[in-house]
C-alpha cells in the first residue's frame, strides 16, 4: 500500500491564454557501460519512461500544474505520482506545445497544452507509488527512448531539450576540470 496519493480533478488546474499548463520531467540516471562497476568505464545515460493506460508507446511523467504549487513542484510531484521516482530537479529544458484529445474543457476547448519540461536526476526509486497499479516504468537508453516515445512533442523534448542540455552540461563539466 502506498502512503502517497495522486492528485485528481481539474479544480486547481492552471490555464493561460486558452492553454492548459502542464509540468513534466525527463528522469535520468547514469549506468556503467560494463558490468564491472569500474569507475573508469564509460557512463551511459538512461532515461525513465512509463506506459500509459490509454494506449501504446511510452511517456515521460507529466501532468497538470496546479494553482497551489510552482511549476518545479508540479514536475517533481508528477515524477513521484506517475513514475515513483525522486531526485534532483536539474534544469528547465523548454516549453513544448501539444493537443490533448482527453483534456478538452471549457477553459481549453481545443485541448491545447503547454508543457514545461525539466531534467530530473533520479536518486531514489520508490517501491510503491500512487499510480503503480496502472503504470510500469522502464529504463532506456536515449536512442531506445526516441524510438519508444508515443508523442512527437516528448521526442522533441528528449532530442532538442534533454540531449542538447546534457551535452552542454558535459562540455562545461570538462572545462571545469581543466
Amino acid at each position: 500500500m502506498c502512503d502517497l496519493v495522486a492528485r485528481t480533478g481539474r479544480h486547481q488546474q492552471r490555464y493561460e491564454a486558452g492553454c492548459r499548463l502542464v509540468a513534466g520531467c525527463i528522469p535520468f540516471r547514469y549506468k556503467n557501460s560494463d558490468e564491472t562497476g569500474d569507475a573508469n568505464s564509460e557512463k551511459i545515460i538512461e532515461v525513465l519512461m512509463i506506459n500509459s493506460p490509454s494506449g501504446p508507446g511510452l511517456l515521460f511523467p507529466k501532468g497538470g500544474w496546479e494553482n497551489d504549487e510552482t511549476v518545479e513542484e508540479a514536475a517533481v510531484r508528477e515524477a513521484v505520482e506517475e513514475a515513483g521516482v525522486r531526485g534532483e530537479l536539474m534544469d528547465f529544458l523548454g516549453f513544448y506545445h501539444f493537443k490533448s484529445k482527453t483534456h478538452q474543457d471549457e477553459f481549453s476547448p481545443e485541448g491545447v497544452c503547454r508543457a514545461a519540461m525539466f531534467a530530473l536526476f533520479v536518486k531514489e526509486e520508490l517501491e510503491s507509488w500512487p499510480e503503480q497499479s496502472t503504470r510500469n516504468r522502464t529504463w532506456l537508453t536515449v536512442a531506445e527512448a526516441i524510438v519508444s516515445c508515443r508523442h512527437a512533442w516528448m521526442r522533441e523534448a528528449l532530442q532538442d531539450g534533454f540531449s542538447k542540455w546534457h551535452a552542454e552540461k558535459m562540455i562545461s563539466a570538462r572545462k571545469d576540470v581543466h
